[in-house]
């Protein structure tokens, strides 16, 4: 059994090295020709690199001025003016200007992993500031949130409903990340020939060099790097591979 085990880990080892190359450069940003300005949209400081990383680091490739929208301070643990600044540090390693990177602190939305944040007035703050910044691409958590955080959800939920009641901007479309089981999660490149061939609407691959910079920009989160979440950067899907699709009408969809 083990024998078999270490085959099938070879046999990936090798279509990994030899297709690298065309993995990276095979389904990205070239999928998003028309996206002018795209807005990553956030429930804490970490999370732009910690799950986003592969996407940010594709599109800025592509020269698009990305935007960060982040709906709390982080404060769990007494922590939200220091978990700021990390927040801008973090993204500045990136690739992301200061001014293109926006903090919400607010009484109501706390950074919680058991509270729920309030629809309406997610909404009404993502909505306000996707019409300020003209942005026509948001990019967020899924139903399921990657690691099943309620203020991540809230934020599926939030922009799902300005998509589905039509209040999005005409031609604003919104990509969502797909939240995979936790075996998938945690075996980092082995993960890459699943998520190849798995359907999705968007597949983002990190090069190794941009693996690196996604690293770094961590390592400006120091008041978050607990034992565990230097291994999270060892072995985190997320941080070479982020697999997105479309939300879609379902009302059109039914009709089609």
């Amino acid at each position: 059994m083990l024998a078999v085990a270490l085959v099938v880990v070879l046999g990936v080892l090798w279509w990994v090295c030899s297709s690298w190359r065309d993995l990276v450069s095979g389904r990205g940003a070239g999928l998003l020709p028309g996206v002018r300005a795209p807005l990553l949209l956030i429930a804490h400081p970490d999370d732009e690199c910690m799950f986003f990383a592969p996407t940010i680091l594709r599109l800025l490739q592509g020269q698009r001025p990305l935007s960060v929208l982040c709906c709390s301070t982080g404060n769990y643990y007494n922590q939200g003016e220091t978990r700021k600044e990390e927040l801008i540090q973090s993204c500045a390693a990136l690739g992301i200007a200061p001014s293109n990177v926006t903090i919400v602190d607010h009484s109501d939305l706390p950074d919680n992993p058991t509270v729920r944040w309030d629809e309406r007035l997610v909404s009404s703050l993502v909505l306000n500031h996707i019409q300020e910044k003209d942005i026509d691409l948001v990019i967020t958590f899924d139903e399921r949130g990657v690691s099943g955080h309620s203020n991540h959800i809230s934020l599926y939920r939030a922009i799902r409903s300005l998509h589905s009641s039509g209040k999005l901007p005409e031609g604003c479309s919104v990509l969502v990340l797909e939240s995979v089981n936790i075996f998938r999660k945690y075996i980092s490149i082995l993960d890459l020939p699943l998520s190849w061939f798995w359907r999705q609407d968007v597949l983002f691959i990190s090069s190794g060099r941009q693996y690196t910079q996604a690293k770094e920009a961590m390592l400006h989160h120091q008041s978050q790097l607990a034992w565990f979440r230097h291994i999270y950067l060892f072995f985190s899907r997320y941080m070479l591979i982020n697999s997105l699709n479309f939300l879609h009408d379902k009302k059109a969809e039914k009709e089609n």
